[in-house]
């Protein structure tokens, strides 16, 4: 009883001097530049967050504009931060800045320590023990991920386990669907992908359909799905142990219209801009001669999204993912706490002009961006420049909105890009879910989805460097252990 009490009252400690620790840091990050510089340094940290502002407008007119003014704006977006390092430096504050910036990242290091164990942490995916596969088919791309089918040898170590493994000819144009649905034909009862997203998508979706479990080897490029499932990104190979020694998880499986995606489809700027011919051999070019027209509203279509009861209005970028991504993890690549929550995750983006990518950028919770979840999102494409009531609004979502506009092109549809592959899809695009539809089979042994970090909440960081005793987590203390 004795070891368990103490155990948690030293955690308890812990959790409350983290807290401590972290305010103090982030104090005296703000108050050190006052105590060196007096007035000039407020003056100057006025400065510096007037430059952000100017260099988020000068980037947003460097992208919205062509030729000359371009130029002269992605120079402004260079002097703004380089002149801010320059007043810094004449008033002898640089080191200041340094230690103020080293001071910032322990304050939100101890923070997050200190409450990292007061919140709920998401259940985890149930695991489900099942038979090895008796008849397992495994599709491999050679060519994904500059050649790791054949570089790490996967064919041969799934071959070795019982596999029979399928080459794709890209150049052959194959439907990777219909192989899939032959393969069933044939007795299989496990199908198997060594390739990027979009390839396993669309053989998740003939899985799901036929109730047969789902390997997934991470042979492409970004393996975002691999990666949410907990496995082992730079070992493909140690996937394919799943063969012999493996379980079952059961997660969801997104559709856009009739389309199957594991991980999200986007609509807006990016899935113009990979619908061009030309983006393939010039993509920093295409890029900048297409995103002026895109981010002004003049080309593209104008979307309308409803998420529930939230409707997003002409959002320059759309983006729908299977189960909601973390907010957690900015150069995580877009993480996923759970893929078995039932629900879509939806986040919108819009910019109207220069002031708004400026307090965007100072603010990244205003109202620019858009971030919701619900079980289906109706998205529709209205006419290119259009000028309507909606079009005039502030913010990027309402709770009413307007009516759907009138569709346009229709018999074209409306670009996506539904999980990296560009596609036209017929126009309404109706994304859902189907919770725990998709069986996966991974390996027993995996290195898991690494644990969120909980977001920085002064007011509890107050009340934990406040607290006194076994409470300190804010909870009730555990019953002792028998």
């Amino acid at each position: 009883m004795g070891v368990g009490w103490d155990a948690y009252g030293r955690a308890g400690r812990a959790q409350r001097w983290s807290a401590r620790l972290a305010l103090a840091a982030a104090a005296l990050a703000a108050l050190l530049p006052l105590l060196q510089g007096g007035l000039g340094g407020i003056l100057l940290l006025l400065c510096a967050a007037a430059a952000t502002a100017v260099g988020a407008a000068a980037v947003w007119w460097a992208l919205t504009t062509r030729g000359t003014a371009r130029a002269a704006a992605a120079a402004l977006a260079v002097a703004a931060p380089l002149a801010v390092v320059g007043l810094f430096a004449v008033a002898g504050m640089l080191r200041t800045v340094v230690v103020c910036l080293a001071l910032w990242s322990l304050a939100v290091w101890a923070g997050r320590y200190a409450l990292r164990s007061t919140g709920l942490r998401p259940p985890r995916v149930r695991e489900h023990r099942t038979p090895p596969p008796r008849r397992p088919v495994v599709f491999m791309n050679p060519r994904s991920g500059g050649g790791k089918v054949e570089r790490l040898g996967l064919r041969v170590t799934a071959e070795r386990l019982g596999a029979r493994v399928v080459l794709l000819d890209h150049e052959a144009h194959q439907d990777v669907a219909a192989l899939a649905r032959e393969a069933l034909a044939q007795g299989a009862d496990l199908l198997g992908v060594a390739g990027g997203d979009g390839t396993q998508a669309l053989v998740a979706g003939v899985a799901a359909e036929h109730g047969v479990p789902l390997l997934v080897v991470p042979a492409g490029t970004r393996n975002h799905f691999a990666m949410d499932l907990g496995l082992d990104r730079d070992d493909p190979a140690a996937c394919l142990d799943a063969l012999r020694d493996g379980v079952e998880l059961r997660v969801d499986l997104g559709f856009a219209g009739d389309r199957p995606f594991v991980n999200n489809v986007s609509f807006g700027v990016y899935a113009a801009v990979v619908q061009s011919p030309a983006y393939r051999d010039d993509k920093v070019g295409t890029v900048l001669d297409m995103l002026p027209d895109l981010l002004t509203g003049e080309g593209g279509p104008r979307l309308t999204a409803h998420a529930g009861d939230t409707v997003l209005t002409d959002p320059q970028a759309l983006l729908v993912s299977n189960n909601p991504y973390r907010r957690d993890d900015p150069f995580g690549l877009g993480r996923r706490e759970r893929l078995d929550a039932g629900t879509l995750g939806v986040l919108g983006v819009r910019v109207d002009g220069p002031v708004a990518a400026a307090g965007l950028l100072l603010d990244p919770q205003g109202s620019g961006i858009t971030v919701t979840t619900a079980r289906e999102v109706v998205v529709h494409a209205g006419i290119p420049g259009a000028a309507t009531g909606a079009a005039s609004g502030t913010g990027a979502a309402s709770e009413t909105g307007p009516e759907p506009r009138p569709e346009a092109g229709t018999a074209s549809g409306i670009e996506a890009g539904v999980d990296g592959e560009a596609l036209v899809l017929p126009s309404p695009v109706r994304c859902r879910t189907a919770p725990g539809a998709l069986r996966v089979r991974v390996p027993r042994h995996r290195p898991g989805v690494p644990e969120a970090q909980p977001p920085l909440d002064w007011r509890r960081l107050r009340k934990l460097a406040a607290a006194v005793g076994r409470t300190a987590a804010g909870r009730p203390g555990p019953v002792p252990p028998r």
